[in-house]
């Protein structure tokens, strides 16, 4: 049952900013919401502020903003339809854009608990070259191939890239410096090349807001490429899951402590925001693909016409939910 609670509390979190970031450009360009909702379905609570009616709604895997003109014609000047070409893109876009923020949040929470790593060295493993050229906890790495060192991630990004070459590595112990010469080991465990040596940290608000956005570059390059293996076909489908399927990897995960959840949160919170980007029928992406017709066409498109299409395609995603939904428990059916 907690664990239940914990994934309704994340996806709730998800929600709210999702549709937060719709509302909140929606009415900053002049634009009439109608109804700002935390679940779907039939409503369950519901009050009523200026022109906004706030709901919360019965089944707590969505929600929704709905503005006047969105998928009617409307001549009221507060209807989105009446607004500017990149006054409706910054309405559609600001959804996925406030779910990268959410990430950026929760992975600076997590970077600040753990620290920032930072250029000096804590451990050095005695099976790695880093112990057997010399290199001892304490000592802080200047440069590397004549590149200074300001981050560790430019020291694993220099492994990375040079693999088995010759590292000439630059470091600073007791206020003098020594040069050695180091070539990487791959470690068949981690599937990667490694010098052996593990970074001390700091906290650093800073230093953990930086290393966030630069992790988040890097899982939306892993999701965009994740993304196009599954469209080419290439991508193991058997790792999709849907909501009850993310409730059991929450379940899991809360074995190991708070902070691996709130990861687990950032995660799923880009996965969402670039997601919605994709110009499937119902999501911000297929709307944006709608406006791009319209500019190119130069005339809009019947909002009645265009209102239908992205409910066949919610019909659609929700038949896709329902199959996910019912192999998601059949295989973590040990979980519950």
């Amino acid at each position: 049952m907690n664990t239940i609670i914990l994934s309704l509390i994340i996806f709730g979190i998800l929600i709210i900013f999702h549709e937060f970031g719709h509302f909140s450009v929606a009415k900053l360009i002049g634009v009439k919401v109608e109804e700002f909702s935390v679940g779907m379905g039939p409503k369950l609570f519901g009050i009523k502020k200026g022109d906004t009616l706030y709901s919360i709604r019965a089944l707590p895997l969505g929600g929704f903003c709905k503005m006047l003109g969105e998928d009617e014609d409307s001549k009221d000047e507060r209807s989105l339809n009446n607004k500017t070409k990149l006054g409706r893109a910054a309405v559609f876009i600001a959804g996925s854009f406030m779910n990268i923020v959410l990430a950026i949040i929760l992975l600076s929470i997590v970077f600040f608990s753990m620290g920032t790593p930072t250029t000096t060295i804590l451990e050095v493993e005695s099976d790695y070259p880093a112990y057997n050229e010399g290199i001892r906890s304490g000592d802080k790495i200047l440069s590397i191939n004549d590149q200074e060192i300001k981050e560790y991630s430019q020291i694993e990004n220099i492994i990375t890239n040079n693999k088995d070459a010759i590292l000439a590595i630059v470091i600073e112990r007791n206020n003098t410096t020594k040069n050695i010469n180091i070539t990487p080991k791959y470690d068949k465990d981690l599937d990667r090349y490694r010098i052996g040596i593990r970074p001390a940290s700091k906290r650093s608000i800073l230093g953990s807001i930086t290393t966030s956005i630069e992790q988040s570059i890097f899982l939306t390059r892993s999701i965009i490429e994740v993304l196009g293996q599954l469209i080419t076909g290439r991508a193991n489908t058997d790792s999709l899951v849907g909501p009850v399927g993310v409730v059991a990897i929450v379940s899991e995960t809360a074995k190991n402590g708070i902070l691996p959840v709130i990861l687990l949160a950032a995660q799923i919170s880009l996965n969402l925001g670039i997601f919605n980007l994709l110009p499937i029928p119902a999501l911000d992406g297929s709307r944006l693909m709608f406006l791009a017709v319209e500019t190119i066409r130069g005339k809009p498109i019947n909002p009645e016409k265009e209102g239908l299409f992205h409910f066949v395609g919610f019909v659609l995603l929700m038949i896709l939910a329902v199959f996910i939904g019912y192999r998601d428990v059949i295989r973590f059916t040990n979980f519950f």
